[in-house]
């Protein structure tokens, strides 16, 4: 009898595992089937506009699609975007702050919530021509140099100089569906890695120092004074293949946008973003 019940035991345990391995993969699966926007107020017709701003960014996200970005073909799905919709709701961004003077709910900006349909979703992107990336995401091993004026350091899991940065690449990442890793500042240091000299470290290094990072994407930013906005140019190798890419006039944020998204394209089989926009 007791070695029925180590057996039972046994079994509730690996289903048990099988149920949270399950679970996990679906919670995955939903998140990307959902993007925010900030809208004013809760009136109809800004919802229906935010509508359709997360629909571009779920079908970007869910394909690993990042030039369906401003594709002219979305133009008609996102002006029906509500059809996809499957749950909405809103974050008051200045929750527990009284009004300021003259303003009311429909002059305070909110954070809105959007779920769609999964299957909608996946037969509008059959429409253009494209597959639901559902597999394995690879984690992203990020490596970054900042360069303004005499400043020049990397983005890293607990510097203080790089808090900005390291939230804007949070927020990169769970837009365009990626999960990534930064190195550690302690780490950088053991393995004798500066900013001046990052990208001439060799990758497989730069993988042993982003614990978990399945592949490893390097960025460097400089600040052009010229164009008030930051040169980049980027590199990914994936399968043997090495993928380089470059742009120039951007904040920091979309920067990270655009590098992740970028990345999302090669592994996911979509394609090369190496090309000057």
């Amino acid at each position: 009898m007791s070695a029925l019940l180590g057996t039972g035991r046994s079994l509730i345990a690996i289903l048990a595992g099988v149920l949270v391995c399950c679970s996990s993969a679906a919670v995955a699966d939903d998140n990307l089937y959902r993007a925010q926007t900030v809208v004013t107020g809760q009136l109809e017709p800004n919802r229906l506009l935010g509508f359709g701003t997360c629909l571009e960014d779920v079908l970007i996200k869910v394909s690993g699609q990042p030039e369906l970005a401003g594709d002219i073909r979305l133009v008609p799905y996102k002006a029906r975007a509500r059809e996809f919709v499957s749950d909405f709701s809103y974050h008051d961004q200045f929750a527990g702050k009284p009004h300021r003077d003259e303003q009311g709910t429909r002059d305070r900006p909110y954070d809105l919530r959007v779920e769609f349909d999964g299957k909608k979703v996946d037969g509008l992107l059959g429409e253009l021509g494209l597959k639901p990336w559902l597999s394995h995401r690879p984690v992203l091993g990020v490596f970054v140099e900042m360069q303004q004026g005499p400043k020049d350091f990397i983005v890293t899991t607990d510097g203080a100089q790089s808090d900005l940065q390291r939230d804007a690449l949070a927020a990169a990442a769970d837009k365009r569906g990626m999960h990534v890793v930064l190195p550690a500042s302690a780490a950088l240091a053991a393995a004798n890695v500066t900013a001046a000299k990052l990208l001439s470290v060799p990758l497989a290094t730069l993988a042993s120092i982003a614990s978990g990072s399945e592949a490893v994407l390097v960025g460097r930013l400089v600040w052009d004074d010229n164009e008030l906005g930051w040169a980049t140019q980027w590199q990914l190798v994936w399968q043997g293949k090495d993928h380089t890419w470059r742009f120039r006039g951007v904040t920091f944020d979309e920067a990270f946008v655009r590098s992740v998204g970028g990345a999302a394209q090669v592994l996911s089989g979509n394609g090369d973003p190496g090309r000057t926009r």
